[in-house]
């Protein structure tokens, strides 16, 4: 997968009162419209755990139909389908939950990454997902997270 990086500043802004504008959102905020709009997998997710933003190719990749229906939902009440990495393919406790990449960077605010094995499907398909998660911040405080999917 190609290496991709993302920012958002004054660069791409050329007028001071649109500079001023940026300024006062937050990280949420900022990232959304790009997330929604990427052809990566990626997707946004506030402190509480609800989809900020996710892209369509992450919407596919993880089973979530389409951004419209994900968007607003809570991973917390099961969105995503987690399985473990046995043939069974049981469900996750919720304890491995709070381990996978995106909660995890709001719970330590710091970069996480892992493997995630998630079912697609109503007949047991799965997909495996290698995420990394970084915190977003705003005033020092971790306000949600931005993640990027890739299938293995």
């Amino acid at each position: 997968m190609a290496h991709v990086e993302l920012s958002i500043s004054e660069a791409f802004v050329p007028e001071t009162r649109a500079s001023i504008q940026l300024e006062q959102l937050g990280s949420l905020e900022l990232w959304a419209p790009t997330v929604a709009a990427a052809g990566e997998p990626c997707m946004v997710i506030d402190a509480e755990m609800a989809i900020v933003a996710i892209s369509d190719s992450a919407c596919q990749l993880l089973g979530l139909g389409s951004p419209a229906d994900a968007t607003g939902e809570s991973l917390l009440e099961g969105v995503l389908r987690l399985v473990d990495f046995t043939q069974a393919r049981t469900e996750l406790p919720d304890t491995e939950i709070d381990k996978i990449p995106p909660m995890l960077a709001i719970s330590s605010g710091r970069l996480a990454r892992g493997l995630l094995r998630v079912q697609t499907g109503d007949e047991g398909e799965a997909a495996t997902v290698d995420a990394i998660a970084t915190p977003l911040h705003d005033g020092g405080e971790v306000t949600g997270s931005l993640t990027f999917f890739c299938e293995v």
